[in-house]
């Protein structure tokens, strides 16, 4: 059985705050089930989407560093 979370606990694991971690659940970035009023996030949920997230930086900073690098502001 997975371990379920709180919208809260999401997004303190995210790092971010609560209406964001509502707001990537009403577009589909997270999956979640509701018991009424409640919704509860499945935690391996919540961290592949932070380690996705983590993925997607890293590869803009690389973006950003190989840019600089083509118009001479960045130099190794």
């Amino acid at each position: 059985m997975a371990i379920e979370v709180t919208v809260q606990k999401a997004a303190e694991i995210l790092g971010c705050s609560r209406p964001f971690v509502v707001k990537l659940l009403k577009e589909g970035k997270i999956e979640h089930t509701r018991a009424g009023r409640h919704i509860r996030i499945k935690s391996e949920d919540v961290l592949n989407y932070k380690q996705q997230m983590k993925k997607e930086q890293k590869k803009h900073l690389v973006d950003i560093m190989n840019f600089d690098k083509e118009i001479g502001l960045y130099d190794p």
